[in-house]
């Protein structure tokens, strides 16, 4: 096991019925950074995520927690390391986002331990921390797409662990939307010392919040490292299919994807 690796897989091969989506893959994420998954669709990602949670059982191989096989650890005891939050949750009818969030504490409750001081302090933390307070009485149905996702996110910090994995975000977010839910997950990364895993299909999101990239193409990994180490024309077109352009985020200084298809011919200055 690597010195800060917190999650691992050894040898992990995924599959849905016989078909494989992921083979004998060896991954180690670092504890306290931002690691994004990258890829076209179907190379596997989502599936990757969800068996690191233990949502999906491997066809072999294992997945290591903080060095021991997850699938061997009792389900509370996951659920207060790990969070996740899939894509597209849903949430039952009239549910208020109060009510969302308090379900983050549902592994710390047994017929011995029921609601105390600090399960109601780490709530409206989690509240506050995902500017919700003055939405909490509101139902999950009634708020837009940009507030729907802080709640789940919310409920997933309320949860209290170290470790937050969350496939895909951004989706169905406009660009404003995505750019917040990104700077909360960052801030969280640097003030907290969350360890972050998450799918997204922006290439030029993850390059700017990833610490890591991991890239997956044909049930493997092709390549991961910081985005600026490996993030080039030649990857992008091997994971993607894509002729690009790499230029410099103006903004923040990392790898900025410019594609260009086969309808329009670049320009020439």
């Amino acid at each position: 096991m690597h010195v800060n690796s917190i999650l691992q897989t050894e040898k992990l091969t995924l599959a849905y019925g016989e078909k494989i989506i992921i083979k004998e893959l060896d991954l180690s994420i670092s504890k306290g950074e931002i690691t994004v998954f990258i890829g076209g669709n179907g190379c596997g990602k989502s599936t990757l995520l969800r068996s690191i949670a233990r949502l999906l059982k491997p066809e072999g191989g294992s997945v290591l927690l903080d060095g021991e096989s997850i699938a061997k650890l009792p389900t509370k005891e996951v659920a207060r390391k790990l969070a996740i939050l899939p894509q597209g949750p849903d949430s039952p009818e009239g549910l208020s986002v109060m009510q969302l969030v308090k379900q983050g504490r549902y592994p710390y409750q047994n017929w011995l331990k029921q609601w105390t001081k600090e399960d109601e302090k780490l709530v409206n933390n989690a509240l506050k921390s995902t500017s919700l307070m003055e939405l909490k009485d509101k139902a999950i149905d009634e708020l837009s797409g940009g507030q729907r996702q802080r709640a789940w996110i919310a409920m997933t910090l309320a949860q209290n662990t170290d470790i937050i994995l969350l496939d895909e975000p951004t989706t169905y977010l406009d660009m404003a939307h995505q750019i917040d839910i990104l700077d909360l997950l960052y801030d969280l990364n640097e003030k907290e010392n969350r360890t972050i895993v998450m799918v997204l299909h922006d290439l030029n999101l993850a390059c700017r919040y990833a610490h890591n990239l991991v890239a997956l193409k044909n049930q493997r990994i092709v390549a991961q490292g910081k985005p600026d180490e490996i993030v080039n024309a030649e990857l992008v077109q091997q994971v993607f299919d894509m002729q690009c352009v790499i230029s410099v985020d103006p903004i923040v200084g990392t790898p900025l994807c410019i594609p260009y298809g086969k309808g329009r011919s670049a320009v020439t200055v």
